[in-house]
């Protein structure tokens, strides 16, 4: 029988330097979504808090997503806006027909993922803070290669309404041993 030790505990802050990484990833793809449209096929999956004190969603999808909430962000979206220094995202949806803008903290985000190419990313259930979400790092100037080429404008406003989409598939079980 072989017990092996537990790791030794960093003086470094990894968890919290992956998170914010993850993070700005998924800020960097919605930026270069608002400046150049979803490019091909790309779509995105954002789960949020609802129960955020931040986060404002019309009252009836907060009565029926009171803790958290899925949007699909691909055909049918507009205004799409990440704003650093408000540590916030906004973009308009149309629910049942009535067309709605939606504020996301950054803080309130939980899962990113583009099923395109199956990139998914999934935030610690604490997040950052709302200051540590500002001062997560402006990287929509550096050019990618793609951010030049041409792309299709953003959306426009929806004939059809959004639908909301559960994710409860998607999510990790705990193991039993």
């Amino acid at each position: 029988m072989s017990e092996q030790a537990p790791p030794p505990e960093s003086l470094l802050p990894y968890d919290r330097w992956t998170e914010e990484a993850m993070r700005n990833v998924a800020l960097r793809a919605l930026e270069f979504a608002a400046r150049n449209g979803l490019p091909g096929e790309h779509h995105f999956y954002l789960t949020f808090r609802t129960d955020h004190p931040e986060t404002k969603v019309p009252g009836h999808l907060k009565a029926r997503y009171p803790q958290e909430m899925t949007i699909v962000l691909q055909h049918q979206f507009w205004d799409l806006k990440v704003d650093r220094t408000e540590g916030k995202v906004s973009v308009g949806l149309s629910f049942g027909g009535v067309a709605s803008t939606l504020v996301i903290p950054f803080a309130a985000l939980v899962a990113f993922w583009d099923p395109h190419v199956r990139v998914g990313l999934r935030f610690g259930e604490t997040g950052v803070t709302d200051g540590e979400a500002e001062a997560l790092p402006d990287m929509s100037e550096e050019e990618d290669d793609e951010a030049s080429a041409p792309a299709e404008p953003p959306a426009a406003k929806p004939d059809t309404p959004a639908q909301v989409v559960s994710l409860d598939a998607f999510r990790r079980r705990p193991t039993r041993e």
